[in-house]
């Protein structure tokens, strides 16, 4: 690096040691002789202090330990675009055009370049320089779509500030900046639909609720941000309100919120009270960890406008399971509460309501819970509740028959789930019946998806009969 800088390397980025930062001082740093370069680490556990020096600011870091002062020769600049171009595809040896003339082999092709150095210039040049004032921008990119200023340590502030400049942006992309939103988007980004805020761990669920009046943002990137709780406080109280939506993020759609601290099913509750939600990823969470079935199916029954899953579709026949079986999970805590089958009767208190937002309505779709759905099996082992059952598809000659061990207290929902994964047919195309070594000659169907095979009769030994 050469040791004479010009005052505008403050900003420029730069990488040391496989390292990345922005320049925020150039000059001297006594007592100690020479220049010195004032950087601030996009890891701020690279650093050693905020900008300060014996007393003395030089600049200011947004973390405690985010800024380090370095030599000149130790800072990579990069290169400018022509020569990248040139060390990508030029052939080495090739003659220069004289006179501002290059020939640039692009693949196989020979590209002629006239005046390239006046373009240059004009590409140093370019950069988004705003006053420093109260005024706003000069609306300079009034058609620009999609931006993406993931990795530039850019921050709330400056995107707020700059945002003016792009009135009819829809997509932004704020990948790792160690952003915090610090203050509301104020006739800015109001037509953005867009928003990537992912790997900015400073952002917590009271910094979402300052743009959570963007009117037309409908997919919302938060993964790995750290974020574990959320609570809109517009909703009410459940006991008093159920099923109340909020009217923050009123055209969110899609949620992505991979790879979090989530734990809690609270935070899954109050997705619920999203208007619009019908789309939600939420991978690698310490909630999804453990029975992944048993937790998605909780996470489809609680967020009842739910259509998509993990990037996977949620069929209706799935939804209804899915819900039966939560009402069914917790029904003896529903009755424990002050749940009864009488409507009159019916006075669950307000911590069950409250874990359970959307139980009372499950009641109201489905019927209450029966006394005989919850009652606890009675405990034996494991051998003397399992059918040894032969499963043969009349109406397809060339599938082998299979032979499976099923629990005698699985439903026929989950038996036509099993064999959905099993034969690759929808659910929903699914027919299913039995015939009895008992009861030679005769079929008997298996229509009541939510009893089990015990409830129909079916005995070890049986074979069930599958058709689609």
């Amino acid at each position: 690096m050469n040791e004479t800088l010009t005052s505008d390397v403050i900003g420029r980025r730069v990488e040391v040691n496989g390292e990345h930062a922005t320049v925020r001082f150039y000059g001297t740093v006594p007592p100690v002789a020479g220049l010195w370069l004032g950087v601030e680490w996009d890891n701020p556990e690279r650093g050693k202090h905020d900008g300060s020096h014996d007393g003395t600011r030089y600049f200011q870091c947004r973390h405690p330990t985010g800024g380090s002062f370095i030599r000149l020769h130790k800072a990579n600049f990069g290169v400018d675009f022509l020569t990248a171009l040139r060390k990508r595809y030029v052939l080495k040896d090739r003659p220069e055009e004289d006179d501002g003339e290059q020939v640039v082999m692009i693949g196989n092709r020979p590209v002629k370049t006239i005046g390239f150095d006046s373009v240059l210039k004009k590409q140093r040049e370019n950069k988004l320089r705003f006053p420093s004032g109260s005024s706003s921008p000069p609306r300079k990119f009034s058609a620009l779509k999609v931006l993406v200023l993931s990795q530039t340590g850019i921050t709330w502030a400056e995107v707020l500030h700059c945002a003016a400049a792009w009135p009819a942006l829809q997509e932004l992309y704020l990948e790792s900046n160690n952003i915090s939103i610090s203050e509301r988007p104020v006739d800015v980004l109001q037509m953005v639909k867009l928003l990537d805020l992912s790997s900015n761990q400073l952002i917590d669920e009271n910094q979402l609720l300052l743009i959570a009046d963007l009117p037309r943002l409908e997919h919302l990137i938060l993964s790995n941000t750290g974020i574990s709780s959320l609570h809109f406080p517009d909703a009410g109280i459940v006991l008093l309100f159920p099923g109340c939506k909020t009217s923050m993020f009123p055209s969110l759609q899609h949620l992505v919120v991979n790879d979090n601290g989530i734990s809690q099913w609270s935070f899954i509750n109050e997705l619920d009270k999203l208007q619009s939600l019908h789309s939600l990823s939420c991978l690698r969470n310490p909630l999804t960890e453990g029975n992944r079935a048993e937790t998605l199916q909780f996470i489809i029954a609680r967020i009842g406008q739910l259509r998509t899953l993990n990037r996977c579709q949620i069929l209706p026949e799935e939804r209804r399971g899915a819900e039966l079986d939560y009402r069914k999970a917790f029904g003896n805590e529903w009755k424990k509460a002050g749940g009864h089958q009488d409507p009159d009767k019916n006075r669950p208190h307000e911590e069950f309501l409250a874990a359970h937002p959307r139980y009372q309505s499950l009641c109201l779709k489905y019927g209450a819970p029966e006394d005989g759905e919850l009652k606890t099996q009675q405990a034996f082992l494991l051998r003397n509740q399992l059918l040894t059952l032969q499963i043969k598809c009349p109406n397809r000659l060339d599938q082998k028959v299979l032979e499976k061990q099923l629990p005698e207290h699985m439903t026929i929902q989950k038996v036509k789930g099993l064999l959905s994964r099993l034969l690759r047919v929808p659910v929903s195309d699914l027919l299913l019946s039995y015939e009895s070594p008992k009861m030679p000659g005769r079929e008997i169907e298996l229509e009541n998806d939510q009893q089990s095979l015990q409830f129909h009769s079916v005995e070890n030994g049986d074979c069930l009969l599958v058709r689609w």
